[in-house]
C-alpha cells in the first residue's frame, strides 16, 4: 500500500494574499503571478542604536550571562511580515547572512480571536489566516538552520489548523512538542463556559533539534544532603537495586551485611544496580569482602527474587565478609566515622542497603518539558505589570507575554551567539530577552505606532541598561539557614511556608510564641532569602531598517504593470537588484549590482546601441551583463546578446516578472 499523505485544504489556498492598506492587518486575494505579490522589497536602513555596557557594583552578585559580550549585530524593522521575511530570504545580502542561519523561531501572531484591540483588528476570515500564516512558515523555514526549532504561540481558535498547517509545510516527522503556558492564576469570573487559562505553543523543527537543559534550582538541590562528611560532597539516598531480575540473575546474590552480618539480598523482581565486581568493589570500603560458597539457600533465594520460572545460576557466589566477628568492628568504627561507601546500611547501620547518588553527578540541569507553569515563567499578569513599568500610564497590549517564558524558550532553544528571530515584534518582548540573554535577533512590526511607542523605545532601554524589570534581575530563591540543615524530605520553601503557616496559628497566643519548644522548631526550620541575582547589564545595540516602499502596482482597470512614485532612480536598481537576486555594487562607477559573473544596470532611460556599446567597456571577457530599462526596442536587446555572450535587456516593468516568475519560490 502507497503512503498517503494528509494535506489541509481551505478557499482559495492556490491564490496569493496582498495587504489592503499598509500598516494594517487586512489583505486581498490576487493571482500568485500578481506583481503586487511578485515583487521583493528591500531595507532602508536609519538610525544604529547603542548601549554601554555598565560596571559590576561591589557587593551585588551577578550571574554568568552578566558577563556575556553584548550583542549589536541585530536588526529592528518596520514592515509588514511577510514582505519582510521574503527580503530576508530573498535578498542576497541578507540572505546569506540569515538562510539557514536562524536557530530559534518564536512568533506570537493574530490569535484570530474576532476581537478589536487598541493596535489591530484581530478577526481575519479563516481562509485568509491559513494563506497568510501558510506563506510565513515557508519563508521561516527556509531561515530555520538544521538544528533550529520554530515556536509558534495560539490559542485554541486556530491551534487545531495551525498543527495540521505546519505538519504540511515542517512535516509530521519534525514535530516536537505542544507546549502548553498556564497564562493566568485564576480564571475569569464572567466566563462563560469553560474559562481558559492556558495557550498552545507547537514546537517543530527541520530534524536535528536538541533541547537545552534547565538549571537545577535550590529546592531540587536542597535534598542533596553531606551527613556523613563524604569528600565527594552532598548526596541523597537512592534505591540500591534496579528492575529486571529475570534477565540479569548475574546480579543476584546475597551480600553479607557489614554490620550485623545477616545475608542481604534484591527485592523481589529486582537486581543490583552494578555488576559484582563492582559492588565487590564499593563494599570492601566497608572491609575485606571476598566471593563466598554457592549454598542451595543463596540458589533457592535467587529462584525466589527472580522467579520460580527462570532458571537459576549456579555460578555466581555471595560477598561476605572475611572474619566477619572480627572486622565487622571496623565496619561500626567507619560507620561512626563517616564519609560511608557508595553503598550504606540505613537505621543507624543496622538496615538494609541504601545507594548514594552525589549531587555533582547529576548536576547537569533538569529535562524541560511541554508545561509552563505560571509560577516559573509568569503570566499575563506579570507581563502587564512589566509593560506599565516600562511605559506608565498606558495598556496597549491585551496579552503580552512575559519575559520569563521567552527567557525560559529561548533558554532551550539556543545558545549565546545564536539568532533569534520575531516577525511578530509587539512591544519587542522576545528581542528584548534575547538581548539581555546573549543573542542576536531579528524583529519586525507592522503597525508604525507600535513601532515608534513601544517597541523601538523597549528595546533603546534595553541596551542602555534602562530596563530594570523583566528577566534583568532574578530574584533570590529561599534557602537553608539552619544550622544542622533542614529535616530530610523538607525543602526550603517547605520550611518557610511552616513557620508562616506557624506564626499565623500562634498570632493570638502570647504564652506559645515564648515557648522554648516552638522556638526549637523553627530553628529546625530556619530558611533565608538569598540575594537577588542581576543578569543584564546592558550594552549592545540594535540597527532600524524600514521595509521599502513598493516600486510597482498594477492598474485593476487594465491590468497595466506601472511603476510608482517611488520608483526613483536608486530605488529602481535596488528594487529590480532585490527581485533579480543581485547584490548591490554601491561602489562601482556603472554597475548597480552583481551576481556571480553578471552585472547589472538599471535605467529609466531609453536603451540604444551606444549605451550598449559604453557599458560593455566596463566589462570582462568572461563577464556578462543584464540591463534592465524602462524601453528598449529588441534589435537593441538582439545587439547586447551577440556582442557579449549570456547577456540580456529586460524591459521594466512588466518583462521583470514575467522572466522570473519560476524564480519567485
Amino acid at each position: 500500500m502507497s503512503k498517503q499523505k494528509l494535506e489541509i485544504t481551505w478557499h482559495n489556498k492556490d491564490q496569493a494574499l496582498i495587504p489592503t492598506t499598509r500598516g494594517r492587518y487586512g489583505y486581498t486575494w490576487v493571482d500568485p503571478t500578481d506583481p503586487r505579490y511578485c515583487q521583493t522589497n528591500f531595507l532602508e536602513y536609519g538610525d544604529v542604536v547603542r548601549g554601554k555596557q555598565q560596571p559590576k557594583q561591589e557587593g551585588r552578585t551577578y550571574s554568568e550571562r552578566a558577563d556575556l559580550a553584548p550583542q549589536d549585530d541585530n536588526l529592528l524593522i518596520l514592515g509588514e511580515s511577510g514582505d519582510v521575511l521574503e527580503t530576508l530570504t530573498r535578498v542576497p545580502e541578507l540572505a546569506d547572512k540569515y538562510v539557514g542561519q536562524v536557530k530559534c523561531v518564536y512568533i506570537d501572531p493574530p490569535f484570530n480571536t474576532a476581537q478589536t484591540f487598541a493596535n489591530y483588528e484581530d478577526n481575519l476570515e479563516h481562509s485568509i489566516w491559513l494563506t497568510m500564516m501558510r506563506d510565513r512558515l515557508l519563508h521561516l523555514k527556509k531561515l530555520l538552520s538544521d538544528n533550529g526549532s520554530i515556536w509558534v504561540h495560539l490559542d485554541d481558535v486556530e491551534n487545531h489548523r495551525m498543527r495540521m498547517l505546519m505538519d504540511e509545510v515542517f512535516g509530521a516527522a519534525n514535530f516536537v512538542a505542544e507546549v502548553v503556558w498556564q497564562k493566568t492564576y485564576s480564571p475569569r469570573n464572567d466566563s462563560k463556559g469553560i474559562p481558559a487559562v492556558t495557550d498552545v505553543i507547537l514546537v517543530y523543527s527541520k530534524g536535528g533539534f536538541v533541547p537545552n537543559r534547565l538549571a537545577r534550582t535550590a529546592e531540587m538541590n536542597s535534598i542533596y544532603k553531606n551527613p556523613d562528611n563524604d569528600p565527594r560532597g552532598p548526596w541523597t539516598s537512592d534505591n540500591a537495586n534496579a528492575p529486571g531480575a529475570a534477565t540479569h540473575l548475574g546480579m543476584i546474590y546475597g551480600i553479607q551485611h557489614p554490620i550485623t552480618g545477616e545475608m542481604v539480598y534484591p527485592s523481589k523482581g529486582n537486581c543490583w544496580r552494578y555488576s559484582q565486581d563492582k559492588m565487590l568493589e564499593i563494599f570492601s570500603g566497608w572491609g575485606p569482602y571476598e566471593r563466598g560458597e554457592i549454598t542451595g539457600e543463596e540458589i533457592a533465594a535467587q529462584q525466589e527474587i527472580a522467579g520460580h520460572t527462570v532458571q537459576a545460576r549456579t555460578d555466581v557466589p555471595p560477598l561476605v565478609m572475611r572474619d566477619w566477628e572480627t572486622n565487622r568492628k571496623q565496619a561500626e568504627q567507619r560507620y561512626k566515622e563517616g564519609n560511608w561507601p557508595p553503598f550504606y546500611p540505613t537505621r543507624g547501620g543496622t538496615g538494609g542497603f541504601r545507594r548514594k547518588t552525589y549531587l555533582k553527578d547529576v548536576d547537569t540541569g533538569r529535562l524541560a518539558t511541554n508545561f509552563l507553569p505560571h509560577s516559573e515563567v509568569g503570566h499575563t499578569d506579570t507581563a502587564a505589570k512589566e509593560i506599565r513599568a516600562l511605559f506608565p500610564g498606558t495598556a496597549a497590549f491585551a496579552t503580552p507575554k512575559p519575559e520569563r517564558l521567552l527567557e525560559r524558550i529561548i533558554h532551550i532553544a539556543t545558545d549565546p551567539g545564536d539568532i533569534v528571530l520575531d516577525v511578530f515584534a509587539g512591544s519587542g518582548t522576545t528581542a528584548a530577552v534575547a538581548q539581555k540573554m546573549g543573542r542576536r535577533w531579528v524583529t519586525c512590526e507592522l503597525v508604525e505606532d507600535t513601532f515608534d511607542r513601544f517597541t523601538r523605545p523597549r528595546l533603546e532601554m534595553v541596551v542602555r541598561g534602562e530596563d530594570l524589570g523583566g528577566v534583568t534581575v532574578t530574584k533570590g530563591e529561599r534557602v537553608d539557614a539552619s544550622a544542622d540543615g533542614l529535616p530530610e524530605g523538607l525543602t526550603p520553601e517547605d520550611a518557610q511556608k511552616l513557620t508562616s503557616l506557624l506564626n499565623k496559628a500562634i498570632r493570638d497566643e502570647p504564652e506559645l510564641k515564648k515557648s522554648a519548644d516552638l522556638r526549637a522548631v523553627k530553628q529546625l526550620v530556619k530558611t533565608k532569602k538569598a540575594p537577588d541575582t542581576i543578569n543584564w547589564r546592558g550594552g549592545g545595540g540594535f540597527t532600524v531598517a524600514r521595509l521599502s516602499e513598493p516600486c510597482f502596482d498594477v492598474d485593476e482597470d487594465t491590468g497595466t504593470t506601472m511603476l510608482t512614485e517611488h520608483a526613483t532612480a536608486a530605488n529602481l536598481a535596488r528594487a529590480v537588484a532585490a527581485h533579480l537576486r543581485f547584490a548591490m555594487t554601491p561602489d562601482h562607477p556603472v554597475f548597480a549590482a552583481k551576481r556571480a559573473n553578471m552585472y547589472l544596470t538599471v535605467t529609466r532611460q531609453p536603451v540604444t546601441t551606444e549605451f550598449i556599446d559604453e557599458i560593455l567597456g566596463y566589462v570582462a571577457e568572461d563577464e556578462a551583463v543584464t540591463v534592465a530599462a524602462t524601453s528598449a526596442p529588441p534589435e537593441v536587446a538582439e545587439y547586447l546578446a551577440k556582442k557579449c555572450r549570456g547577456s540580456r535587456v529586460i524591459v521594466i516593468p512588466d518583462g521583470l516578472f514575467l522572466t522570473t516568475l519560476s524564480d519567485k519560490a
